[in-house]
């Protein structure tokens, strides 16, 4: 069941990359502080697709900063993504926050970069993207069915 949650949510990722380009919040916004950094205080899990999965959560964190700052019209779909991958895999409290905590790292490790759209943030987005459909194949691939 867990594998088949865990292909689904690589697929939520592979299937909007495609296109390229609102909301300006991070996932921190809405939570509490103490959500906001990958090592919460409560352990988290030790499953093994949890770090490429956090990883992943960081690139839409990125990617959603940065096509916002852009003003892509669209933009807000990387954090709709994220929702839907919380949602699908619908993790405990501990990997929650992790995931939750790795989007909100990676939007705001740009965020402290980037006050206004430059050529390098567009290429900074097309990286990312790239790397997050790789890296969500191989999320499927490995650990799907």
């Amino acid at each position: 069941m867990r594998r088949m949650m865990i292909a689904a949510t690589a697929a939520l990722v592979v299937s909007f990359a495609g296109s390229v380009a609102g909301d300006h919040r991070a996932l921190a916004q809405e939570s509490a502080p103490a959500e906001t950094a990958p090592e919460a205080a409560a352990p988290r899990g030790e499953a093994a697709f949890l770090k490429p999965l956090g990883r992943l959560a960081s690139i839409l964190g990125s990617i959603h900063f940065l096509r916002t700052l852009c003003g892509d019209t669209d933009a807000a779909i990387w954090r709709q993504k994220m929702e839907e991958l919380l949602a699908e895999q619908a993790p405990g409290e501990a990997d929650r926050r992790y995931l939750i905590g790795s989007f909100n790292n990676g939007y705001r490790a740009f965020e402290s970069t980037y006050r206004e759209c430059t050529p390098a943030a567009r290429v900074a987005v097309n990286r990312y993207q790239g790397e997050g459909v790789t890296l969500a194949r191989e999320i499927s691939a490995r650990y799907g069915n």
